[in-house]
């Protein structure tokens, strides 16, 4: 019972340390800061780098390059199952179960491509 508690004890303590730490970095911050703030002229304007923005804010994008990085994700994420899996493989008593589980996934995998290959999803121009 007393490890039980004991880990509470170290979560109370953790939490309160964090309290503290931000407590205190908010008292310095209110503490150090000028009292009246320097306000020049043009600060408040949207770009500061001296040219003045010339056009709308209106830019479009095109959706074609979420979807590439959609499907970037998409194949990052199924080479982070593959790894593991390959570990897994080679353990004895795992050989078939985790091929078709594998073969599953990669069929799943297979048909999103499909499905964004015939609706010509992949192509560029």
């Amino acid at each position: 019972m007393t490890d039980y508690l004991g880990s509470y004890a170290t979560l109370g303590l953790l939490l309160l340390a964090a309290v503290l730490f931000f407590v205190t970095a908010f008292s310095a911050n209110r503490l150090l800061r000028p009292g009246r703030p320097a306000d020049p002229w043009g600060k408040r304007a949207g770009y500061e780098c001296g040219i003045d923005p010339v056009g709308g804010d209106w830019a479009q994008m095109q959706i074609r390059y979420y979807v590439y990085a959609y499907l970037y994700v998409l194949f990052a994420v199924e080479a982070v199952f593959l790894f593991p899996w390959a570990l897994v493989f080679a353990r004895p008593g795992f050989g078939a179960t985790t091929v078709v589980e594998m073969a599953v996934f990669v069929a799943v995998v297979a048909l999103g491509i499909l499905y964004a290959w015939r609706k010509n999803v992949l192509r560029w121009a």
